[in-house]
């Protein structure tokens, strides 16, 4: 009983620490070699975001990719080019009021009610920053990640979120073959 007790809690465990509020996904090349690329330059012409974000992603992409062991070079096997965008996202959640049950206004019987529906509407904007990585010998995409749900409206949030989505998406580089 223990042991059924010990793998529940370890399965729920892991349940709860591996929820994310991003939505994070890559692509690759099936005949790219990643195991030959050893140096990056990072290209952000396509980032077109204040300075202060563009410092967190950067930072944190740079940070990522030389534990990945690659170093940085102005000859290099990759070329990072990273790119992010907003959207405006409405969420409309309308509830209503009401029922049907028994009842007994004047003795036994059948009663039922309806009420009033409520609206409510959320408007706010979602970050996405897109990490393209490119054979800088052929020129050809090898490696693509995303990672949306960037609480852009907040600067507090910003802070926090896009380090972290940006660690999400490099979870996935290199490509793990098969899974």
């Amino acid at each position: 009983m223990k042991r059924y007790f010990f793998i529940l809690l370890a399965a729920v465990s892991l349940g709860v620490t591996s929820c994310s509020p991003f939505q994070v996904k890559s692509d690759y090349s099936a005949t790219a070699n990643f195991a030959n690329y050893k140096t990056y330059l990072l290209r952000t012409d396509d980032l077109k975001i204040n300075d202060l974000d563009k410092d967190r992603v950067l930072n944190e992409l740079s940070k990522q990719v030389q534990a990945k062991g690659l170093t940085s070079s102005q000859n290099p096997d990759l070329i990072i080019n990273v790119k992010a965008s907003h959207k405006k996202v409405q969420d409309i959640t309308t509830s209503y009021g009401g029922g049907f049950g028994w009842g007994r206004p004047c003795g036994w019987g059948w009663g039922g009610g309806f009420g009033m529906g409520n609206t409510w509407t959320n408007n706010y904007n979602s970050g996405t920053i897109v990490i393209d990585i490119i054979d800088a010998k052929t020129q050809k995409l090898v490696w693509q990640g995303a990672g949306s749900g960037i609480s852009v409206d907040s600067p507090k949030s910003k802070q926090k979120q896009i380090p972290q989505v940006v660690a999400e998406i490099m979870a996935n580089y290199p490509p793990q073959k098969g899974k």
